[in-house]
């Protein structure tokens, strides 16, 4: 890179390392530590959110995804974009978890179950938390290695050093930088900064990918070129897509909803205002999304287009050459094998693919099988050769995009990419490891403590627990094996939390029968299953294939999954495969999610006594002792629709506009206009392909863009001014020692004080 590019990388980053340091002056206690004082404003939750929750590998991974389904699997998602903007305008688990003013998510458990319920809940959280939170630091490593084209090794002083694990220790080295000195007040703050860093880059990116490729002439026709069911235009041909399917979004829309109390309490959930201001603030994030995920849109088309189209074989050469290579280094088991394949990539010859001419492609064969093909024929079919193979496939198709972008970027755009990829691998690191540390500590170390800490001694522990959680992610991310797409990895291995966290969250805040035993339930039969599901999907290609090949059972058990799919078809597909499991990670799920709430209801129920004290829980009534205001609608003609979007008598005229407009822009323009007039009209006369050519024009390169740029002023102002107004309210804020986490009968000990413990 040029010495510009270094300059736009490193002044920012400086910037933001001093402004961590900056913020230890302001901690006081305990809460300041771990909830920035509970004084956040909308803003900084909102913009800093946006790049926490966007991060590095989720652009590694939403490009890997793109490349397997396009883009029409875009337009099923409207018609789910009004359950998400409910969510947020009702404030939906995160209002109620605020009002219980519980500092992480054990501490909730507890409150409405019981200590052990809080234990065994949070360890399982943790653990798969922490676990998949390892791959972050991992890929962030790795893209960097392809993005920069660096060498597996270098010399340090004389020693030869490993570049991988070495870039994995900077990484979390860099965390900790931000995390150590102003905890969750860094976090937010940081956070933000590195949000309003990035707006100005995302228009740069979307415009230089809107300037240098053709929608009409190569975009259009590549997105257009493929088999009939696999369409990446045409959300009505989509039959025969796998893996990133209608499956993938209905699953991820109701996980998401049913889960969306499961990690409350161990991020900025805690740390805003009041429950009005942390609602506003996942209101505004439905403006915030939309330019960050259309950069992502676009990077996606940019990578399928510039490796796909004959304009760019020369470079599409070169970049796969190079790819195919590096990955036969990283994943081959010796060298001898790595030069094998090596010169099995380089006698394919360039690839040039004429639209209208050739075949058109599809999932089983595109211009990246001659690749996967010779990397299988060379690596051998056996149970070892297909594991190495899968590593292989993985790596490659995650790694396409630094590749192709390090060959596509000229300078200056180049170090602005590159720091937005550093931006985003902090705040997606910093937040993980200070999330995982203040979750053990809270609901792993506190409930064993008999011995009241000071708030020095708490906070100090958080800081070493901390630098344990950095060194657990190092160690995981050096010698993780990856072998499915990134989001599928995710989702299985969250389920070993998410499988059992919906009823525990959304029937604990919601209704008045759920128990201990119903919670026992949930987490035995959700969770079980999902490690179930893990061991079956990791250990497939090396020990359960071969296990029931070594029986005779592939075809009995074949026949099965056909047969219990079957009615499901073309959606839900197991078939028998020596490589890979035949159920996929949002399948299994999906069942998780089934068994733990059959298992809560029923283990409740039976096991009923009497109603639980959910006002208690809530602050509500008697129990509202801080002076946070309560408010009651009636049920009028006048009222029922600003009820239904959950607008209470709290909101201001700029709160109410700001939902009014969240909510006419989901329900009657993205799921009014673009879904439901689409879906009307193409029942009535199927749209040819110029329609959807300029359907998606005007969605994704017209109203997108300027309603990007509106927002991002708009947030960048707002963010300046919370930031300046945080500094302020915390330089002036009088900490209780009580208010720690701590649980005594059921009731916080900062409150037993006020109302005494649990009456039961």
């Amino acid at each position: 890179m040029h010495w510009i590019d270094w300059l736009i990388v490193i002044v920012p980053v400086s910037f933001i390392l001093w402004i961590a340091f900056h913020s230890r002056k302001y901690i006081h206690g305990v809460v300041d530590f771990l909830a920035a004082g509970r004084l956040a404003g909308r803003y900084v939750l909102t913009v800093g959110d946006m790049t926490a929750g966007l991060g590095l590998i989720t652009m590694v991974a939403v490009v890997e995804g793109s490349r397997r389904s396009g883009f029409a699997m875009g337009f099923w998602g409207l018609s789910t974009s009004i359950v998400g903007t409910l969510v947020a305008l009702t404030g939906f688990c995160v209002y109620r978890f605020r009002r219980s003013k519980a500092l992480s998510n054990g501490q909730f458990l507890e409150m409405r179950y019981s200590r052990k319920v809080r234990i065994i809940a949070s360890f399982i959280r943790i653990l798969s938390e922490m676990i998949i939170n390892s791959v972050s630091p991992a890929v962030s490593a790795m893209f960097f290695i392809y993005f920069l084209g660096l060498p597996q090794n270098f010399t340090l002083w004389g020693i030869s050093v490993a570049t991988y694990p070495f870039l994995v220790g900077v990484n979390l080295l860099i965390a900790l930088a931000v995390i150590l000195p102003g905890g969750r007040i860094a976090l937010c703050i940081t956070d933000a900064i590195q949000g309003l860093f990035c707006y100005p880059i995302f228009i740069m990116i979307v415009g230089y990918i809107i300037y240098n490729f053709s929608w009409d002439n190569q975009i259009v026709p590549v997105l257009t070129d493929r088999v009939p069911g696999e369409s990446f235009l045409n959300p009505f041909d989509i039959f025969n897509l796998r893996d990133f399917n209608i499956v993938f979004v209905l699953v991820m829309v109701i996980g998401s909803t049913y889960n969306r109390g499961a990690w409350l309490g161990n991020d900025t959930s805690t740390a805003g205002r009041t429950p009005h201001e942390q609602k506003m603030a996942g209101i505004l994030g439905m403006w915030r999304n939309g330019f960050g995920q259309l950069m992502l849109v676009l990077i996606g088309m940019a990578v399928i287009v510039g490796i796909n189209h004959a304009d760019f074989a020369p470079r599409a050469h070169e970049i796969r050459q190079e790819l195919s290579a590096r990955v036969a280094g990283d994943v081959a088991r010796s060298d001898a094998e790595a030069e094998n394949l090596k010169k099995s990539f380089s006698v394919i010859p360039p690839l040039v693919h004429t639209i209208g001419v050739d075949e058109p492609m599809s999932q089983k064969n595109d211009l990246d099988t001659v690749y996967l093909d010779a990397a299988k024929k060379t690596i051998g079919d056996t149970p070892e050769g297909n594991f190495i193979f899968q590593k292989f496939s993985t790596l490659y198709n995650q790694m396409i995009l630094p590749a192709s972008f390090r060959r596509m970027l000229p300078t200056g755009l180049l170090g602005a990419f590159f720091l937005i990829g550093i931006l985003l691998m902090i705040t997606t690191d910093d937040s993980r490891l200070f999330n995982a540390s203040t979750a053990i500590v809270q609901d792993l170390v506190l409930p064993f403590k008999k011995k009241e800490m000071t708030p020095k001694q708490h906070m100090r522990l958080v800081r070493w627990v901390t630098v344990g959680v950095a060194l657990f992610f190092f160690i995981v991310a050096v010698s993780l094996t990856q072998l499915d797409y990134l989001q599928m990895l995710t989702f299985i291995v969250l389920a070993l939390w998410l499988g059992a966290a919906g009823p525990l969250f959304v029937f604990g805040l919601y209704s008045r029968f759920g128990n201990t035993i119903g919670a026992y339930c949930s987490l035995i039969f959700g969770s079980g299953f999902a490690l179930i599901s893990v061991l079956v999907q990791r250990n497939w290609a090396e020990v359960v294939y071969p296990f029931l090949d070594s029986h005779g059972w592939v075809e009995s058990v074949g026949w099965f999954l056909t047969k219990v799919s079957g009615p499901m078809n073309p959606y839900v597909v197991w078939e028998m495969s020596a490589v890979k499991c035949p159920i996929n990670s949002m399948e299994f799920w999906f069942m998780a999610m089934l068994l733990a709430t059959i298992g809560y209801v029923a283990g409740s129920l039976l096991t009923f006594r009497k109603p639980y004290n959910l006002d208690r829980l809530l602050h509500r009534g008697k129990y509202n002792t801080d002076g946070v205001e309560e408010f009651k609608m009636k049920w009028t003609l006048r009222t029922m629709f600003g009820k239904l979007i959950g607008i209470t008598p709290d909101y201001t005229r700029g709160d109410k506009a700001i939902a009014y407009s969240v909510f006419c822009f989901t329900f009657i323009y993205q799921f009014g206009f673009l879904f439901l007039m689409a879906v009307i009209w193409n029942a009535i006369s199927p749209w040819p392909v110029s329609y959807w050519s300029s359907y998606y024009f005007i969605i994704y390169l017209v109203v997108t863009p300027i309603i990007g740029v509106i927002s991002s002023v708009w947030f960048t102002w707002g963010g300046i001014k919370d930031i300046l107004q945080l500094f302020k309210d915390l330089a002036k804020r009088v900490d209780n020692p009580l208010d720690d986490g701590r649980v005594e009968g059921h009731v916080s000990l900062v409150d037993v004080e006020k109302f005494g413990k649990d009456e039961d």
